[in-house]
């Protein structure tokens, strides 16, 4: 039986005034970059501000350090799909979660109908739609409305404050949905789907249009750095081993088909969404959030990619970076 070692990544931020300068100092270098467009297959998220940039550093400790529109609300999107996979390990246990979800990147765009065939077994990850619909499917619950309690409930404690919907977007998304309820019913075709595949779709959408903010995000980011504690509420929100399991899922699949280039330039866990937001994860340090609406041709924040490669340099987050024995 293996167990948990007590020797994990830990390590601390610079000290609040380095890390605050260095926030600032991302805004400042970032805000006037004007590359990418914003989503608009989503009608809803077409009306996005592309001036809009923010964000925010949590240490592990639930400090918080914030510029431009860090507290400007919009919807998770994509993001969700981590949070999702964490809660469902905690609820069936992290094998059992890989055996039905899959875990390997398909190399393929987030909405593949192609990733699902190819797999023979109609594996993908829950990084992925048609991964994170299987997984929405699993949630504890005996109706919909039992599993959307799990669901939002969930999320609401990694936020450490209660999310809602955004009537609005899942409004929008729910009228342009053909694509996820086609990967639903694909998932049933080869029985990788536990509740009913339309269903579970609405479930899905309805979790991608929850309102965050940046600094919402960032302390949801720092409870995975944090072995699974909350920051800035201090609760258990997820037993420690599933957050490592999460990272690693991130790690090769959380900016789809570009994952390889953003762990080349990060060296760290990381998670996009649609409508702008973007997570980074320093296991044991902290977490960062963004949010920038206007995006590359993969899906991802261009201001968030930019901010997080910065920081990850400056703040010495890169889990790969090393210095030779003896140097300074």
């Amino acid at each position: 039986m293996w167990s948990v070692s007590e020797w994990v990544s830990n390590g601390h931020l610079p000290t609040a005034e380095v890390v605050q300068e260095l926030v600032a100092e991302a805004h400042g270098r970032f805000a006037p970059v004007l590359d990418g467009q914003v989503a608009d297959y989503i009608p809803a998220l077409a009306a996005a501000a592309p001036e809009h940039f923010g964000l925010c550093v949590s240490s592990c400790g639930g400090a918080l350090f914030e510029a431009g529109e860090a507290r400007v609300a919009f919807s998770i999107q994509s993001i969700s799909k981590p949070f999702l996979f964490a809660l469902i390990c905690q609820a069936i246990g992290e094998q059992e979660a890989r055996e039905k979800l899959g875990v390997n990147s398909t190399g393929l765009p987030f909405n593949s109908v192609l990733a699902v065939e190819r797999s023979g077994e109609g594996l993908s990850n829950p990084m992925v739609n048609a991964g994170a619909i299987a997984a929405t499917s699993l949630a504890p619950g005996a109706s919909s409305e039992d599993k959307w309690a799990f669901i939002q409930d969930g999320f609401s404690r990694f936020a450490g404050r209660r999310l809602e919907v955004d009537g609005r977007v899942f409004d929008s998304e729910l009228a342009s949905n053909r694509r996820n309820a086609g990967l639903a019913t694909l998932l049933s075709d080869h029985d990788r789907i536990w509740w009913d595949p339309d269903e579970a779709t609405e479930l899905y959408t309805r979790q991608c249009s929850l309102s965050v903010t940046a600094a919402d995000l960032a302390v949801m980011a720092a409870t995975l750095a944090n072995g699974g504690r909350q920051p800035v509420t201090g609760e258990q929100v997820i037993e420690a081993i599933h957050c490592q399991h999460v990272l690693a899922v991130m790690v090769t699949a959380g900016l789809y088909e570009t994952s390889g280039d953003w762990l080349y330039a990060t060296g760290l866990p990381g998670k996009s969404g649609v409508a702008g937001g973007m997570i980074t994860v320093a296991p044991g340090k902290g977490g960062l959030a963004t949010y920038s609406p206007p995006l590359d041709e993969a899906g991802n924040s261009v201001r968030g990619q930019l901010t997080a490669r910065f920081l990850s340099e400056r703040l010495g987050l890169n889990l790969f970076a090393s210095r030779p024995e003896g140097s300074r």
